[in-house]
């Protein structure tokens, strides 16, 4: 028996449709986690790109459990003497597609391969997208 191995240029990647209605953010972020890297495939591998690409409505109706929206800090630095931060609720109110995002970037591999697979996450806000041609298959995630 021989391990299959994928090759970049033989990998057939579908279209996902999720709707984010209601769904908290760490479960839902963690299933697209796993559809991006491909691990919802048996043709995994883990130095090629071998994932769907996830079209996500309604990135505005997610939710937090517990006191997440008040207490959830994001920190980055600025280059200067300190840090900034800001909570989810106020990260919320510029972009609400952005706290959807980065729960995902932060739970893909740290290299360069997990810029591609970010790439291939669309976020919206509302329940219209652009990518109706490409016949995205709704997909139950976040449960």
């Amino acid at each position: 028996m021989k391990t299959f191995i994928a090759k970049p240029g033989e990998v057939q990647q579908q279209w996902v449709l999720i709707d984010a209605t209601d769904k908290v953010v760490g479960r839902l972020a963690s299933d697209i986690a796993m559809m991006l890297m491909g691990k919802n495939h048996p043709t995994y591998t883990p130095h090629v790109d071998t994932g769907d690409y996830v079209v996500v409505i309604n990135a505005e109706k997610v939710k937090f459990t517990g006191k997440k929206w008040a207490q959830k800090r994001y920190t980055w630095y600025t280059g200067y003497t300190r840090l900034r931060s800001e909570s989810a609720a106020e990260r919320f109110e510029k972009d609400p597609a952005a706290i959807l995002t980065e729960a995902v970037r932060r739970m893909l591999p740290k290299n360069k391969l997990a810029v591609k697979m970010l790439q291939k996450m669309k976020v919206y806000t509302g329940s219209s997208h652009p990518h109706q041609a490409q016949n995205p298959q709704p997909v139950d995630a976040g449960n």
